[in-house]
């Protein structure tokens, strides 16, 4: 135990320590309120929710290997495919943020000191008014078009005919022709005049007056209908309310099993390792090669949404990847993918994917 002594002042006796550390000396307490403070604030950094997404780079997936389960992510059934060498990567972003998984200051930090990270307004990933739920099933929908097209380009490259035409995903919750179309329906005619895309739809149904009657030649489930929808108005344009897909008549089954990812950033990739399989020889010469990109059903490939987007994909490839295929226009900024190993760019191939700097239009859009 300590000892203590009596000193004697100004009349009165007082005690203090004779040992030292018997008491908290004057810095010893300011270190400990500012630990305190720290904890304090890392707490309160923790809590406190900013209207920000982080993009981190996700994890990479040959295209040319097998997929979830250990199961080949593409297969071929109806034709000969050919044994091949190298890789063709398709890279992912893993996205933090939204209504159900807010970013908060210490992530809005950390995104912004990471640079093969990047920080984006959450209404870029997440639109004001849109759930989690909403984002998920419309990527889910972007992936399953992008294969469909991917598919179409690569047994067109090779000289196959792939036959398309323009059927209903989905009605809008008060379209006008509720009860009438159905999903899954296939767009002939309107009014008399073939339809063969999307945009020709748009164009015949906006040529009409809000409130005209058009006539729809449908096809379902085998058999020809005549069907009349009246027409209402949306943002200024003349609609009938429905979402619009392209189908494709493919000579062979091909199937793409990439797991739980969606967007449509794949497409490209898809395309590359699908033409790789149906025809002779290694398209990749044998290296590793890793790339991302759109592809639409005319060929043309066009980066992902935004170059933020953009940017988070090359930190995990590229690491691994001797070369990189991106669409002209979506090169990164910088030497950062210089500095990581890669060693040259690609052009786009097969013949027929044209490069466009054009961002890619939405598939599936409101009519």
């Amino acid at each position: 135990m300590g000892r203590y002594a009596v000193i004697e002042a100004q009349g009165e006796p007082r005690v203090r320590a004779e040992e030292p550390g018997a008491g908290i000396s004057r810095r010893s307490a300011g270190w400990l309120v500012a630990v305190f403070v720290g904890i304090v604030v890392a707490a309160l950094m923790g809590l406190v929710h900013v209207p920000y997404a982080v993009l981190s780079p996700g994890p990479v997936t040959n295209t040319l290997g097998n997929g979830p389960l250990g199961k080949p992510l593409i297969t071929v059934a109806g034709t000969t495919t050919y044994p091949t060498r190298g890789t063709l990567d398709f890279t992912t972003v893993e996205v933090l943020g939204g209504p159900n998984n807010p970013v908060n200051v210490w992530d809005w930090v950390m995104g912004h000191l990471d640079r093969t990270r990047a920080v984006v307004p959450v209404e870029e990933i997440f639109p004001t008014g849109v759930t989690s739920t909403q984002v998920d099933h419309e990527n889910a929908a972007e992936m399953a078009d992008s294969q469909q097209e991917a598919i179409a380009i690569a047994l067109r490259g090779m000289g196959q005919k792939v036959p398309e035409a323009v059927s209903i995903s989905d009605l809008s919750k008060d379209s006008p022709a509720k009860g009438v179309l159905q999903a899954g329906d296939v767009l002939v005619s309107i009014d008399g005049t073939p339809i063969t895309t999307p945009d020709g739809v748009r164009a015949a149904v906006r040529a009409q007056k809000p409130g005209k009657i058009v006539v729809l030649a449908v096809r379902r489930g085998g058999k020809d209908m005549l069907l009349r929808v009246r027409t209402t108005t949306s943002q200024g344009h003349t609609v009938v309310g429905v979402l619009l897909r392209v189908a494709f008549d493919f000579p062979i089954k091909v199937s793409i099993n990439a797991g739980d990812v969606g967007g449509p950033s794949a497409g490209m990739m898809f395309s590359l390792a699908v033409y790789d399989k149906l025809t002779p020889g290694a398209l990749t010469g044998g290296v590793n090669i890793a790339g991302t990109g759109t592809i639409d059903a005319a060929g043309k490939t066009s980066r992902a949404r935004a170059r933020s987007t953009q940017r988070a994909r090359w930190g995990r490839s590229a690491e691994s990847s001797r070369s990189w295929s991106v669409p002209r226009g979506a090169e990164p900024r910088g030497s950062l993918l210089r500095r990581r190993t890669a060693t040259r760019w690609l052009g786009t191939f097969p013949t027929g994917c044209r490069s466009s700097r054009s961002q890619r239009s939405r598939r599936r859009a409101t009519l």
